[in-house]
């Protein structure tokens, strides 16, 4: 039974949501932080991305970087740029793009719930991100970007959403990518009870996105619980910041692959292995998007394919079935030599969002084939978490992308880096 529980929301002032509520701090990089910043001084980008106020010479590990963040925060809530709600809640938080919504709970989720498979993840994370985000929630005291859960479908859930969401929302704003953000407050104590005791009928919760910030706060919380002699449980560190959506309400995008070279193969050779795997379709100039599952667009020389699985290499295995793992272990290892592309440098990943036709401008630029994926599906990512599995690097896009800066977590009061 998962455990989701009321908190007392930092937010941004009335009328500041707009000019706050920032990208995740990942979809950057340094240079793209802080030209962004500076066009965008109020951004919580500044705050999730501090090295952005310092000279880069100043490394973005530093000390100093972590503490800036922590002064930042303490500014802008003593001139009000920020306020704290003076009580426990949940938040309805909705986006919507393209014409499609999906609205989320915003509360608190368990540590314990973490380390008990009651929330299940689908990815591994990296050691140094997650130190980053370790020293950022260590010195600032504050989760400040939400772990994007997912839960099943129920109906007593969407209808406690739609009850609140017929009345007048605290902010409704459309960011500069043109996705409308809109949030609710919940402090009413029989809808408050109701939220948890949904959630706590719920056998397990699914990370969907933020893996590296969830391992973060849970080991920042592990920490804090273990420094604490007179710990209870209930202190706000056992708990973190996220918004849960329900499942049928979540899409998930294509994460396509570009390669740079044929592995020393020619065109007719490279062809000839991969119709060993695959059905190759006849070649044509028009683009190819995968319409179901074992089906892959391939974009060489100028000429896209469609390519079909072959029966003799799909599986009911929960990773080995993934189209990823498909095209990973029957294409990209075995004729590519992309043993790892985690960490091959001649392989490179494009999100759903930025269309088939980035795939032609890398194949032009800088790569020699590229392929088209048809998305997972959330069956397939909840049968992998579910089996506690991991699914192959880069399986999943997200959109639309959680603001951050919206809602704020204090955990504690300490300045503890780790």
């Amino acid at each position: 039974m998962a455990i989701f529980r009321p908190f007392g929301a930092i937010r941004p002032g009335r009328g500041m949501e707009d000019k706050i509520a920032a990208l995740p701090y990942d979809v950057y990089n340094r240079e793209e932080a802080k030209a962004f910043v500076t066009e965008h001084p109020e951004s919580f980008l500044a705050i999730d991305r501090p090295e952005s106020q310092f000279p880069d010479d100043v490394d973005t590990y530093d000390a100093r970087v972590y503490e800036k963040a922590k002064e930042m925060i303490a500014e802008r809530l003593a001139d009000g740029r920020f306020v704290r709600d003076p009580q426990p809640g949940f938040y309805l938080y909705e986006l919507t793009m393209d014409g499609r919504s999906q609205t989320g709970v915003v509360g608190c989720a368990s540590i314990e719930d973490y380390e008990n498979r009651v929330i299940l993840k689908h990815e591994n994370t990296r050691a140094d991100k997650e130190q980053d985000r370790i020293n950022h929630v260590g010195v600032t005291g504050m989760q400040t970007g939400p772990i994007f859960l997912a839960c099943p479908d129920d109906e007593a859930l969407s209808a406690l959403i739609d009850t609140v969401k017929a009345r007048t929302p605290d902010c409704d704003f459309t960011s500069e990518d043109g996705i409308r953000h809109r949030v609710w407050s919940v402090f009413d104590e029989g809808e408050i009870g109701q939220i948890r005791k949904i959630f706590g009928g719920f056998d397990h919760l699914y990370i969907a996105d933020g893996h590296h910030r969830c391992a973060s706060a849970v080991k920042v919380g592990e920490r804090l619980r273990d420094a604490n002699p007179a710990d209870t449980g209930e202190e706000e560190y056992h708990f973190f910041l996220s918004v849960v959506f329900r499942q049928s309400e979540l899409k998930i995008l294509d994460y396509n692959r570009v390669v740079k070279d044929l592995n020393g193969l020619d065109t007719d050779a490279f062809l000839a292995k991969v119709g060993e795997c695959f059905e190759v379709g006849t070649p044509g100039t028009d683009p190819v998007r995968p319409s179901k599952k074992g089906e892959f667009g391939m974009l060489l020389d100028g000429k896209w394919y469609r390519l079909q699985a072959k029966e003799a290499i799909r599986s009911y295995d929960p990773v080995k079935g993934l189209d990823v793992s498909i095209l990973q272990d029957h294409l990209l290892n075995p004729i590519l030599g992309i043993l790892d592309p985690k960490t091959d440098q001649r392989i490179d990943f494009v999100g759903g969002i930025r269309g088939l036709g980035e795939l032609e401008r890398r194949t032009k630029a800088d790569c020699r084939v590229a392929f088209s994926m048809y998305p997972t599906s959330m069956e397939e990512l909840f049968a992998v978490a579910g089996a506690h599995l991991l699914m192959p690097p880069k399986s999943t896009w997200f959109e639309p992308k959680l603001r951050s800066g919206l809602f704020l977590h204090q955990i504690s009061q300490s300045n503890t880096p780790f």
